[in-house]
């Protein structure tokens, strides 16, 4: 017998006429005189299934017995539910007890805090908010490749070991097979040179840009900076499309229908899951995800976003002050309070971006990009890339890195250089959007962060 899904039996249009079977987990047992009622999921969605036991099962005495917790296959008929909140009921004719849950099970039938949920990762996808967090996090994984597939976009792998540091910050985990004396010692390393995890696949991405137009990547990512606020991770995942013969204008089209399109498909189908968050996370998530998924972005060049701070008459936590990157708070009052809609802020000042990023003839500015979206700020941070030789050259010698190590960097300027653009989406910032939960810690499965590597 083929087992049916919890979701696709509570959206069931009429009764199957032949028993069903499923496969889950008890959430909570009642009983009465001469039977049981049990809530079973799977996992498939928010909701349980509700199992009637009668008394006259064989294992009855078992059944009456079970806790939270407890794995069951159940096979029986699915009726019309007697009682209210729900459409279909299981009267079971065999339940199978296949793990059993002592008394110290520690996700009793009460509300748990986010930090006591962290200490115990392994288990908390059981409960509703993890489970509707990572039933989000695979859909959205999904959209993202349809979005790029749908537009014709490569898909590539870069590397996770690295011998580049992208962002020139030199925040990178070093990869090494030797001890601190073999290090001291001079010992050739595995690689033969130093290697790190990677902080973005960008500049790997951006070679089979040069030769197959548009491409993306989305994979793991590391930074070791030592931060401990709740929108940073030492491992996170990253999207960072790259395409040829495009410019800032481009690159700032494509990131804007991306985020709608994300927003538009989380607000479709994860409509239960959201709706649960909507009503215990955050309780103006529904409202926010509309109001970028219906509003046109507005395009703010960098030095009139300050302006408009300076001039707002708020006192900020953080000065504004132009050459200062944009803080949190001064990006939700751009799209919160000042545009009430999202905001993309462009052409931001050259000393505070990384070295690959467009010189504009101004000789201040860069064209780069910030999308901004409200309760987040930003959210995709993009830029046309420096696709001239010389400039490239310049902007490596300014910035102390060596022009030896990015060779084949530059070989790309040599070799039929092209205009090229793209940007980077943090796949958890994403899901800390969608979702309304306000830690990153509680949208990756496993969250590795300083002080702590579990599992």
């Amino acid at each position: 017998m083929a087992r049916s899904s919890v979701l696709s039996l509570l959206n069931a249009s009429a009764a199957p006429t032949a028993p069903v079977l499923i496969q889950g987990w008890v959430r909570t047992r009642r009983d009465s005189k001469a039977f049981s009622f049990l809530e079973i999921n799977d996992g498939s969605c928010l909701r349980s299934l509700q199992v009637v036991a009668d008394a006259s099962l064989t294992n009855y005495a078992e059944v009456a017995h079970l806790r939270t917790g407890s794995s069951l296959e159940v096979e029986g008929d699915l009726v019309p539910s007697q009682g209210g909140g729900q459409a279909w009921e299981l009267v079971a004719r065999r339940i199978t007890l296949h793990g059993a849950t002592p008394e110290d099970y520690p996700l009793q039938k009460k509300g748990h805090t986010p930090e006591f949920l962290r200490s115990i990762a392994h288990l908390r996808p059981r409960t509703n908010l993890f489970g509707a967090v990572f039933r989000v996090r695979s859909r959205m994984a999904y959209a993202i490749h349809r979005f790029f597939q749908e537009r014709g976009f490569v898909y590539v792998h870069t590397p996770i070991v690295t011998a580049s540091d992208c962002e020139g910050a030199g925040e990178m985990f070093r990869v090494t097979t030797l001890s601190p004396e073999e290090m001291k010692q001079g010992v050739p390393d595995f690689f033969g040179k130093p290697t790190y995890l990677t902080v973005s696949g960008q500049l790997e991405g951006e070679t089979f840009a040069c030769a197959l137009s548009n491409i993306y990547t989305f994979g793991p990512t590391f930074r070791a900076e030592n931060s401990h606020t709740s929108r940073h991770a030492s491992e996170f995942w990253m999207i960072e499309p790259e395409m040829a013969f495009c410019n800032l204008e481009g690159d700032m089209a494509l990131a804007e229908e991306m985020i709608q399109y994300l927003v538009s498909t989380a607000m479709e189908e994860c409509a239960e899951d959201l709706a649960f968050f909507n009503k215990f996370v955050d309780k103006e998530l529904l409202t926010r995800l509309a109001f970028v998924r219906d509003r046109p972005f507005a395009r703010l060049p960098y030095t009139e976003a300050v302006e408009i701070l300076l001039a707002s008459g708020r006192s900020f936590e953080y000065p504004v002050a132009w050459g200062q990157n944009l803080q949190a708070e001064h990006e939700r009052y751009l799209t919160e309070e000042h545009c009430r809609c999202p905001v993309t802020v462009f052409d931001y000042p050259k000393d505070i971006k990384p070295f690959y990023m467009r010189a504009n003839e101004d000789g201040r500015t860069v064209a780069a990009m910030d999308l901004l979206a409200p309760g987040i700020g930003e959210i995709v941070g993009g830029s046309q890339r420096e696709e001239r030789l010389d400039v490239l050259r310049g902007n490596l010698a300014r910035q102390g890195l060596s022009g030896e190590a990015y060779s084949w960097y530059l070989d790309l300027r040599r070799y039929g250089t092209v205009p090229h653009a793209g940007f980077g989406l943090g796949f958890e910032r994403l899901l800390m959007f969608v979702t309304g939960v306000s830690n990153i810690r509680d949208v990756i499965p496993f969250p590795r962060v300083p002080g702590s590597a579990e599992f």
